[in-house]
């Protein structure tokens, strides 16, 4: 059990190997001031607990370290080819915001072009998309649902004289990411609450600003953060529900349909070795019969994107995992025949 002189001298450690901006410092050997005086009383309650939490929390942030960027145009492409099937509009805006960002880097310049936005049916590839551009750059990614967001607080944090208030959603992202530029994904802006939109609109417009985000403040944190070097990337099902001023800062790169004859592809060279892969089973163990693939692409009828097709597949596999589990040696051939065994269709 830690005694009250280990902890306040585990706080000071803390406070003291965070490189914190010098009014940061100041604040916190305040707070810690405060946590010793109640120790010493014999005082420890709950506020005493929410502040040690707070210098936590606060020592956590990453106010001074970042990633190196993986500055390499032919290594983004061979990612996006590798991750995305087609998409070569799409994916030639990509390589030229990555340009521009590389350029500006070279300078020790900020980008100051809008953030991306990609616009489509659920399934259409949108989230994997900004996954792909994080792993290009050799960046932390941290994704932030919108979906039912239901007050722009969640997004600022809340004041500590709350005794519940908690940190919002971009600074939790900036702790979990551990460092000052990771893509942060805002996923699906048009499915906040609609009591909510104009608050949380209100937010995203300071935070897509790079002229407001070098001193982003949140309520819980209580100093302005430095949220610049973060690369923003916005997703949404449509813009209807997006404020015009969000909309001026964000470049929107509309996803397409996918005919049946791209998700046969797609289901072949991608979800099903991913699938697999992601279980542990041998690809030679399967075949695909090709006179099946449009039974497994559109068994409910048509869909625009892939989720379902990436359900169907991690159904299909799982199912063969349990064969295999079962002493079943393979190879296994799906086919028309046979497909019922592995999906409810």
């Amino acid at each position: 059990m830690v005694n009250n002189n280990d902890l306040i001298g585990k706080l000071k450690q803390r406070i003291s190997t965070s490189q914190l901006p010098q009014d940061v410092l100041g604040r916190l050997q305040d707070e810690l001031s405060h946590v010793d005086i109640s120790l010493r009383a014999n005082q420890f309650g709950p506020e005493t607990d929410r502040t040690i939490n707070y210098i936590n929390f606060i020592c956590d942030l990453p106010w001074e370290k970042s990633v190196q960027d993986i500055l390499d145009l032919q290594r983004a492409k061979q990612i996006l080819d590798k991750n995305h099937y087609g998409l070569e509009p799409i994916k030639e805006r990509i390589l030229e915001y990555l340009s521009v960002l590389i350029l500006n880097k070279q300078k020790g310049q900020l980008p100051r072009e809008p953030i991306l936005g990609f616009v489509g049916l659920v399934g259409s590839g949108k989230t994997s998309l900004a996954f792909s551009i994080a792993e290009s750059l050799g960046r932390p990614i941290i994704r932030i649902p919108f979906g039912g967001l239901g007050s722009a607080l969640q997004l600022r944090g809340e004041s500590r004289i709350k005794a519940e208030a908690e940190p919002g959603l971009i600074m939790k992202s900036l702790k979990r990411a551990g460092v000052l530029n990771p893509v942060i994904l805002l996923d699906e802006l048009d499915r906040v609450t609609e009591e909510a939109r104009n608050d949380i609109m209100g937010v995203l417009v300071e935070l897509l600003d790079p002229e407001q985000n070098m001193a982003f403040f949140d309520h819980y944190v209580g100093f302005p953060f430095n949220l610049s070097q973060v690369l923003f990337i916005a997703t949404a099902n449509n813009i209807g529900n997006i404020a015009t001023a969000v909309m001026d800062r964000i470049e929107v790169l509309e996803m397409p349909f996918y005919s049946d004859e791209q998700k046969i592809t797609i289901g072949r060279e991608y979800l099903l070795p991913q699938a697999l892969d992601r279980s542990g089973i041998d690809g030679k163990l399967i075949q695909v019969d090709p006179q099946t693939w449009p039974a497994i692409v559109r068994p409910l009828g048509f869909d625009g994107g892939i989720r379902s097709l990436g359900r169907n597949i991690d159904a299909l596999v799982r199912k063969l995992a349990k064969k295999i589990v079962e002493g079943q040696r393979g190879p296994f051939i799906v086919n028309s025949a046979n497909l019922g065994e592995y999906l409810s269709l």
